[in-house]
């Protein structure tokens, strides 16, 4: 097939590219580097170094004869642009990255929040109006989030994106499937909730065909193809804004940095793994829906645990002490996340667990590159609200300067 991956300079986007290469699909990346340049205006780098994206194209054809194309294109603000590559190229899929994914990064000021809202929401519609404008009758297979769901304790498994209802009319009782309730707990969130009902609106009145995938927070450092050499590596993010929590614990112990539990620690979350994260958008390509049908959701996750059981954890097999620290995000202390992942199972994904080896092979990659860490960005401190940015901690090694009066 010839796939667009629509931001695959990414964290998800490069081992994306990388793994559908290598099985021979004939891959565009389509990116306006802007991750690179957020990198640059909150002055911290990946924890493993990374080369231009032309270079990664190059280091990959080097290494496997498989050619990488590369174009430089902005979907939220170049749509005249973006709908001549679609009509020039016609791909038979597009996979949609191209969104600022950071939660706390949407809640830095105002000023993140509108960039993310006119970056994410306008990126997926131009790209929905380009695919009709077009005519194309490619597969449009989405990155989400299980953030759209919230993370209230209903007492019930989440379903894959749709809920079974009845409402009750003059003639009785009448089922109903409606989208599963959103509960974006930020602006990132928000606009992820936005996209299930541009997507809803587009498949039922154009016949888009649409994938919608709700990921979990994704841990690890390698995937198959992206150990083949150095400057293969994926971008590994840190800091207090990007960096997952698995891996900002796994980096924390590395350097010997107290592991950072915001609030009581019982907030659940749902995981999964690098390799299975591209492994899954592999599958959603083979099943793609047809012209007329439903959105298609899955939850792409494998297994949830909650924070403090996922610090202790790692403070347990690296000996590494627990800060406990007011928590910057207007949240439920505690909470309970029960996930419905039949479909992806049923597709065959065989999934990577929690394992110490993969913990550890984080850990040594984080001892490796530790030289680049800049303890001072490791901190979350963006905070939801004004009130609760009075209580954030930003020195939670107590190394600050104090007075000697």
């Amino acid at each position: 097939m010839k796939i667009a991956v629509l931001g695959g300079d990414g964290f998800c986007g490069w081992p994306t590219v990388l793994h559908l290469s290598d099985q021979g699909h004939e891959i565009h990346i389509i990116d306006n580097l802007s991750r690179r340049w957020i990198d640059t205006e909150l002055g911290v780098q990946s924890l493993t170094p990374m080369d231009s994206i032309q270079e990664r194209c190059r280091i990959w054809k080097q290494e496997t004869g498989k050619e990488l194309h590369f174009h430089l294109l902005d979907l939220a603000r170049e749509y005249e642009r973006l709908r001549g590559w679609l009509s020039d190229h016609r791909p038979d899929a597009i996979i949609h990255f191209a969104e600022q994914r950071a939660a706390p990064y949407s809640m830095k000021s105002d000023r993140h929040k509108i960039y993310t809202v006119n970056n994410n929401v306008n990126a997926t519609h131009n790209l929905l109006t380009a695919m009709v404008e077009t005519g194309i009758d490619a597969h449009l297979v989405h990155l989400g989030t299980m953030g759209v769901y919230g993370y209230s304790s209903v007492g019930a498994p989440i379903p894959e994106g749709y809920l079974d209802i009845e409402i009750d009319t003059p003639d009785g009782k009448k089922a109903q499937e409606i989208l599963y309730p959103t509960r974006p707990g930020s602006v990132y969130h928000m606009t992820k909730s936005l996209d299930q009902i541009l997507f809803q609106f587009y498949a039922q009145n154009d016949g888009l065909r649409i994938t919608d995938l709700h990921q979990g927070i994704v841990w690890g450092t390698h995937t198959e193809q992206t150990r083949r050499h150095e400057q293969l590596i994926n971008r590994f993010d840190y800091d207090g804004d990007y960096g997952t929590v698995l891996n900002r614990f796994l980096i924390q112990a590395a350097i010997g940095y107290p592991l950072t539990v915001h609030g009581t620690g019982g907030q659940t979350r749902a995981f999964i793994h690098l390799q299975d994260s591209v492994r899954c958008i592999e599958l959603a390509l083979a099943d793609a829906p047809r012209a007329g049908e439903r959105v298609r959701i899955f939850n792409q996750m494998t297994e949830t645990h909650r924070v403090r059981d996922l610090a202790e954890l790692v403070a347990k097999m690296t000996g590494t002490e627990i800060a406990w620290l007011p928590n910057p995000r207007k949240e439920a202390a505690e909470n309970d996340l029960v996930v419905e992942n039949a479909q992806f199972l049923a597709l065959g994904l065989n999934p990577t667990t929690l394992q110490e080896g993969l913990l550890d092979e984080v850990v040594e990659v984080a001892r490796k590159y530790a030289h680049r860490i800049d303890r001072k960005r490791v901190p979350a401190v963006s905070a939801w609200t004004k009130d609760i940015a009075k209580r954030v901690e930003t020195d939670p090694e107590g190394k600050r300067l104090k007075s000697a009066s």
